[in-house]
């Protein structure tokens, strides 16, 4: 009887293959508890952008990525410098008179202050997002890059008066952070790499109109062309959305968009969570998170959340006690499979051409 015999190049690709199929990172609750409840502490007043506790939460999370073994892919070691120029509220020359009755009367200006906004050369601030890169193991596809995002910043102190002010936004989105935070850990402790490079990146301002992620597509670090997906993470914690409980289940926006679903949809049967597309709010919430940046500028993208709409969203009761860790990391352990398995394709993920919404995001990235 022959026996034929084999090279060792095609039984190394053979172990590497089963290696990954049996690849299976952990996120621990108590590790997702202990990132929120800091980032979501009163110590931080809301991570306003600009604001002191923003600039905290910026180097709590880069500390997390030298932990986790991460190279720093920024301008200044992990963070990407971006220069914001202020507004100061100033009633100077500024004049009302109001008629009633025939008679004129001249308002004080200390009560239209809230009312007036003219810009002021107060010296520009920086506002950094923070960017850490896990090295693919394939000598091409390296140079390829999977991204996962998520906003670290939230709405700061806001009104007077008693009650509470400042908001917290622990699962909006302290959540998405330290979801990107442990998924980072979890896929750098792992023996095999996968064969692209993963850009772990948490960004500044998207509660002002997507600053960071604009900012980023803008100036990009890894070129947009080679940047095969970005999966942004938002709102991971609460499991009591306003339309009933979501256990072991999480959404994407733009479902139908692109093929990202299906990826993510093999890693949630092996790990028992469900990639459910939401009718109404799918493609509606597409453009309202950090995700969209990435779509303008023809990059494969997805927010994906627990819940859409919440108790106590965008508001000071969204605290860090309220958040569900244990199903947060069920969910986070099937995005981590989702996002290796990704970097280990071959195949990178497309835009759906079929889907005339993907129009404008197609064209976008083949003029790349």
């Amino acid at each position: 009887m022959n026996r034929k015999r084999f090279p060792a190049a095609v039984f190394a690709a053979i172990a590497a293959a089963a290696a990954a199929a049996q690849v299976q990172p952990k996120v621990t609750a108590n590790d997702l508890k202990a990132d929120v409840s800091f980032l979501a502490s009163d110590a931080l007043e809301g991570r306003g952008t600009p604001s002191k506790g923003l600039d905290i939460a910026a180097e709590y999370i880069a500390a997390e990525f030298r932990r986790a073994g991460l190279e720093p892919a920024g301008d200044d070691g992990y963070f990407q410098t971006a220069d914001f120029n202020s507004v100061s509220r100033t009633m100077d020359g500024v004049e009302l008179t109001l008629e009633i009755g025939g008679q004129k009367i001249k308002v004080d200006r200390g009560s239209m202050a809230a009312h007036v906004l003219t810009p002021i050369a107060q010296q520009p601030l920086k506002l950094r997002n923070v960017i850490g890169v896990l090295r693919g193991s394939d000598p091409a596809l390296k140079d390829t890059y999977l991204v996962l995002t998520a906003h670290y910043d939230h709405l700061g102190v806001r009104g007077s008066g008693d009650g509470d002010h400042i908001f917290n936004g622990a699962n909006d989105d302290a959540s998405g952070t330290s979801s990107v935070v442990e998924i980072a850990k979890a896929l750098a402790s792992l023996a095999q790499r996968p064969r692209r490079s993963i850009v772990f990146m948490t960004l500044f301002g998207e509660e002002l109109g997507e600053l960071g992620s604009r900012y980023y597509c803008q100036h990009p670090v890894f070129p947009l062309a080679k940047t095969v997906a970005d999966i942004n993470l938002e709102q991971l914690g609460r499991t009591d959305d306003t339309e009933g409980p979501r256990l072991l289940q999480f959404n994407l926006t733009g479902f139908d968009y692109t093929d990202i679903a299906a990826f993510l949809s093999k890693a949630g049967e092996r790990t028992g969570i469900r990639v459910v597309k939401h009718v109404e709010n799918s493609d509606s919430f597409f453009g309202r998170s950090d995700n969209a940046a990435f779509a303008d500028a023809g990059v494969p993208s997805t927010t994906l959340s627990v819940s859409y709409i919440f108790p106590d969203y965008h508001r000071p009761g969204d605290e860090w006690p309220k958040l569900d860790y244990d199903n947060m990391a069920k969910v986070d352990d099937a995005v981590a499979l989702g996002v290796y398995r990704i970097a280990d394709s071959a195949e990178a993920p497309q835009w759906n051409k079929a889907n005339p919404k993907t129009a404008r995001y197609v064209e976008a990235r083949e003029k790349q």
